[in-house]
């Protein structure tokens, strides 16, 4: 395959793992194979890494997907020469009883490793050891590499108690130079944990289909994860965009608002300016607009079953509060309580929802989502709270239970309002089975699918008309 047949099927499994590398995109990347050295790996990646990854969020699958199209070496190459296994002072071809690896001989130069924090070292050693204790032995044709096969060998965490007292070297355990040293042999490990997978994906994609294992191997992109599926890393990572999504999100719309400012074309003033000009419209004329900055009003479902999908959401509306003449924030369980003095100007967002799950009131019989008593406490505590100015918006499942959805309520407050949506995060093919009473919910107010940040950010952009 040719240099510019790989850098195809890398930009298209780019493509699909929903990195955008189009056109222009494309031909940059080509230029730049023909800018750098392409036998330095590192200013190969560099270079194309500048031209197709335009947010952070895009930098992970990248790098995977550079490792699989433009690997380190080929075969045992990554074991051996390139390796520099040799100098690390393990012979790649030791071998213990009846022809066995070596394992102890590993774990003793794993362990110095560790210590030293010698990162090349550490990749080199990796490829090692994948090479001596990664395949499964089986018959022609059926092979395969395994990552817990090595990382089972090798069990370094069982090695991190000698390495602490190596570590500490007599100093009193149960102290900060005891947190720092765990801390740095976590990182390590982890370290180590990714060099074995790394090296396992290049042995498995070259000896079957690069597109396969990529497909198996690349985790969906943050924007992309399903809120109510997150597992605690890729929540961290959601929580991580929330803020640069919102600058980002605010920029775009305060420049939609500059432009609407113009208003529409007003084609009879134009073309009478035209005359002045032998009928050549130099200079367009446009009716006046009024800008509207809409008032927000969030009433969202706080139980267990969707409580992270409404923190992502209260904090995203929070960080575009200037976007809003006013936001009103509210929070429920099985009664309803504001929490807008939780996210004012200034007021740290992962905090203040921490603050609300201690402050407000939400409970005040079994702790689950009831929708018809919520929507009744709100409706009589804060009866002026959605006017013709306000766009509501309704956060939840929409699982009452079984209990009264309280439907002549909403009713009443999507009337009363200028917008009215309901963000439900539960896939829609879901709608409607067991408790679920979006259906009815959806003949009231228009109810949107909001399974991730992605579908998120595009219903604010809705939510914000020029």
């Amino acid at each position: 395959m040719g240099l510019l047949d790989t850098l195809e099927g890398f930009t298209a499994a780019l493509r699909r793992a929903g990195v955008p590398a189009g056109t222009s995109e494309v031909l940059d990347a080509a230029r730049v194979l023909g800018a750098v050295d392409l036998l330095d790996r590192a200013q190969l990646r560099a270079g194309l890494a500048a031209t197709l990854v335009k947010r952070p969020v895009h930098r992970a699958p990248f790098d995977l997907l550079f490792d699989l199209w433009f690997p380190p070496a080929v075969g045992d190459r990554a074991a051996g020469e390139d390796a520099g296994d040799a100098a690390d002072g393990v012979d790649p071809a030791g071998a213990g009883p009846a022809g066995e690896p070596d394992v102890d001989a590993l774990r003793s130069r794993l362990r110095d490793l560790l210590l030293s924090g010698d990162d090349a070292a550490l990749r080199r050693f990796a490829q090692l050891a994948v090479a001596e204790l990664g395949r499964l032995d089986a018959p022609p044709g059926r092979q395969s590499w395994f990552t817990y096969r090595v990382l089972r060998a090798l069990s370094a965490d069982t090695l991190l108690a000698s390495m602490l007292d190596a570590l500490l070297a007599g100093e009193p355990r149960g102290g900060l130079a005891e947190q720092l040293a765990r801390q740095q042999l976590a990182e390590r490990i982890a370290a180590l944990r990714a060099y074995v997978e790394a090296e396992v994906r290049r042995r498995v994609a070259e000896e079957r289909d690069r597109d396969q294992v990529a497909r198996t191997a690349l985790p969906p992109l943050a924007d992309q994860v399903d809120f109510l599926r997150a597992q605690r890393d890729e929540l961290a990572a959601m929580r991580r965009t929330v803020q640069p999504l919102a600058r980002r999100l605010a920029s775009r719309l305060a420049a939609r608002r500059r432009i609407g400012h113009r208003g529409r074309l007003d084609v009879r003033r134009t073309v009478r300016a035209s005359l002045g000009t032998g009928g050549v419209p130099l200079e367009t004329h446009h009716r006046p607009r009024r800008a509207h900055k809409p008032e927000l009003v969030v009433l969202c479902d706080v139980s267990g079953s969707v409580a992270g999908f409404a923190h992502f959401t209260l904090m995203l509306t929070a960080a575009l509060r200037e976007q809003f003449s006013r936001v009103r924030a509210f929070a429920f369980v099985d009664t309803t309580d504001e929490v807008t003095r939780l996210f004012g100007p200034g007021a740290d967002l992962a905090e203040s929802v921490r603050r609300m799950t201690r402050e407000a009131e939400l409970v005040t019989f079994d702790g689950h989502s009831d929708y018809g008593h919520a929507l009744t406490v709100f409706v009589d505590r804060w009866p002026d709270a959605v006017g013709p100015k306000t766009s509501l918006l309704i956060l939840g499942d929409a699982r009452t239970n079984f209990r009264d959805p309280g439907l002549a309520h909403l009713k009443g407050l999507v009337e009363r309002s200028r917008h009215a949506y309901w963000l439900n995060p539960e896939p829609r093919r879901e709608w409607g089975s067991g408790d679920s009473a979006a259906p009815r919910y959806a003949d009231v107010i228009e109810m949107v699918e909001c399974r991730n940040v992605a579908q998120l950010t595009d219903f604010v952009g809705r939510l914000l008309p020029v």
